[in-house]
């Protein structure tokens, strides 16, 4: 048998299941139940379709393909936003005859299934099993990985990002090379792949083809930003416009304090500064008591019982606060992780885990940060590990996920914001 042939063997069983019962949930939730449901606040009710995938960034990557970018230093939104690599992709499958609604879809989900499946292989490489089938399980899973089914980048920039890092560990400088550069063409999170590999090649003696590789990941950018300067005369369109968007520079304090208030104390009205509800704050502090006493007994309790507390706490919280505790929870607790696993996981993983964080927060909004920060792999493999040590605690917080995403999925079907 060769070699590809025993990678898939044993490697395609896993991934595939996942990906099949957590797309199935998806599409179920988007084409079954959400056009069953009463019309939102915005009176739209999803029909049975495929264009129930194109909504949001959908819609803009459909002008990009059918129209090309443009752009103009008006401070209003333009396409330009966009990287290119993802609309190439669909383009080149839409020339088989597929309209944009199918192209779209069928390139994000079978990237999303290349990154599951090429994750599983790198985790189970390096730390076994159970920690590869948690980090796929957790990709899998987690209420974002809806955009890794619908007409967004997720699945393609996870498969690059992650095959780019998988390569760079193996001094696999060629591919290097060519992975890191289409996944700086994708989003600019890839841009991070630049610096993360620079470090590492320095703080590991790497010689000379491990920097050219490194240099060479920014590729895909540059390409991007001479295309902007040709086309607009401005090396940095893609970055100007992001302040219609909201964006400004550097540590958006202002909107992470506003985010972590509403999660404490409720919504506040606008107009008077009330608290609209004043027993949110209460009920958020009797959660957080619990979960002190909860830790303080952890000894007497047993490590089962606290584990299984602890998953119900957090559902209530989640339940109280909504998903706005996600947005820190994800973010900044991501960084927490990948600071306390730093010695398990490897060098290069932990560096570009860093940057790529260091970047979100640094980007001056917070909008869709949650969204960007599922699309660092190196969040996903310390998920898998940290679940692999305490397995109990998967299955709750794996259910918990099922639940959030499918509310996701229905959310993004009436074309209400998610992330």
């Amino acid at each position: 048998m060769s070699k590809i042939a025993r990678f898939y063997s044993k490697n395609r069983s896993f991934p595939v299941i996942m990906w099949l019962l957590s797309r199935g949930v998806i599409i179920t939730a988007m084409l079954v139940i959400a056009p069953l449901l009463p019309a939102p606040s915005n009176g739209i009710v999803p029909e049975f379709g495929w264009q129930v995938f194109a909504a949001w960034d959908g819609e803009w990557y459909r002008k990009i393909v059918t129209n090309g970018y443009e752009y103009m230093p008006d401070g209003e939104q333009h396409s330009i936003a966009f990287f290119p690599l993802f609309p190439l992709v669909v383009r080149g499958i839409m020339a088989l005859g597929l309209p944009f609604n199918v192209a779209g879809t069928l390139v994000n989900n079978f990237a999303f299934l290349g990154a599951l499946m090429l994750v599983y292989s790198w985790v189970e490489e390096r730390h076994g099993t159970s920690a590869a089938r948690w980090t796929t399980a957790t990709l899998a899973w987690c209420p974002f990985s809806l955009y890794g089914t619908v007409i967004y980048t997720e699945g393609l920039f996870l498969l690059l990002s992650t095959s780019a890092l998988r390569a760079f560990e193996k001094q696999q400088y060629a591919r290097v090379a060519l992975w890191g550069a289409l996944a700086s063409a994708t989003r600019v999170t890839g841009a991070m792949l630049v610096p993360a590999f620079l470090v590492v090649a320095w703080r590991e003696g790497r010689k000379t083809p491990a920097y050219l590789a490194s240099l060479a990941t920014s590729l895909g950018l540059l390409l991007f930003s001479g295309y902007c300067w040709l086309r607009f005369g401005d090396f940095l369109a893609f970055v100007h416009v992001q302040q219609a968007w909201g964006g400004t520079r550097g540590f958006a304090w202002q909107e992470w304090l506003r985010i972590i208030r509403q999660a404490v104390v409720g919504s506040i009205d606008a107009t008077t500064g009330a608290i609209k509800n004043p027993t949110h704050g209460l009920l958020f502090l009797v959660i957080c008591a619990a979960t002190s006493l909860l830790w303080y007994f952890r000894q007497r309790l047993g490590s089962i019982k606290v584990g299984y507390v602890f998953c119900i706490l957090l559902f209530l919280l989640w339940l109280l606060a909504g998903d706005r505790l996600l947005k820190p929870v994800i973010v900044f607790g991501g960084i927490y992780l990948l600071w306390c696993l730093r010695s398990q996981l490897s060098r290069v993983v932990v560096v570009y885990g860093f940057f790529a964080f260091a970047l979100l927060l640094n980007a001056g909004r917070t909008i869709s940060v949650d969204r960007y920060a599922y699309g660092i792999v190196s969040l996903s493999v310390a998920y898998g590990i940290l679940l692999a040590r305490y397995p109990r605690l998967g299955y709750p917080i794996m259910s918990f996920f099922a639940i959030v995403l499918a509310s996701f999925a229905i959310r993004f079907a009436q074309q209400l914001w998610v992330a």
